[in-house]
């Protein structure tokens, strides 16, 4: 048998029984990716809703700023998140560099821009439709923001998705700050790298399974999502 099928096939068994080392790296993966993605909405959401909104001097350079964010490379987040919280950083009193608190605060970096751009265009547009019908209530500005959320909550919920699946397939910037320290600060996507380094292939094809499903679920949730919103604007 060619070593990579025999790889392949000890990678699903790992998979398959619940491999304790496996196990820890996924959980600690996806409590990161979670707590980063609840923070990021907690913050994006209204952010998004409130430039849709209003407008300001210096909006237009604000919104660029978001979509250009969007496309921020993981590892300049890593490096701008190390920088915070190195000892000489500003943060650095905190002790929170090679902590899964800094691989967080890296991933909010990373998604926050992403979740607040494209909740500022579903807003945007929502509120086109509704304006004079939220006017003639006599609706301000503040009380449209979560009457808009939760209209249009189906889409948010894709975008929320979208901006999981950015979370926990990124790799550059958790490797930074995180340290890929073993039983800490290992998630998914730094252990596939080491392992693979280290020529331990099942476990790093065991992990890429464990991810691939992973993104396929989020995917199939988006698309599952966008189809419900359809049939119920349809």
């Amino acid at each position: 048998m060619p070593a990579s099928d025999n790889a392949f096939h000890t990678a699903l068994a790992l998979v398959l029984s619940m491999d304790p080392a496996l196990i820890d790296i996924v959980l600690l993966s996806l409590q990161v990716s979670f707590t980063a993605v609840l923070i990021a909405c907690l913050l994006a959401l209204p952010l998004g809703a409130a430039l849709a909104l209003w407008a300001f001097p210096g909006r237009g350079v604000i919104v660029v700023l978001f979509n250009a964010l969007m496309g921020l490379p993981p590892v300049v987040a890593g490096l701008t998140v190390y920088l915070l919280l190195s000892r000489a950083g500003p943060l650095g009193e905190f002790g929170l560099l090679f902590t899964p608190s800094a691989m967080v605060v890296a991933q909010v970096v990373l998604v926050l821009p992403i979740i607040t751009a494209l909740t500022r265009q579903q807003i945007e547009e929502l509120h086109h439709e509704y304006r004079e019908q939220l006017t003639s209530l006599g609706m301000s500005k503040l009380r449209r923001i979560p009457t808009l959320l939760w209209d249009a909550r189906f889409g948010l919920i894709t975008v929320i998705l979208a901006g999981f699946g950015r979370a926990s397939a990124e790799v550059g910037a958790v490797m930074i700050v995180g340290g890929n320290i073993d039983g800490v600060t290992r998630v998914m996507t730094t252990a596939i790298v080491l392992e693979t380094a280290k020529g331990d292939l099942p476990l790093a094809l065991g992990l890429g399974i464990v991810l691939l499903t992973l993104v396929a679920v989020v995917n199939g949730a988006a698309y599952v999502v966008g189809e419900t919103a359809r049939r119920r604007l349809g």
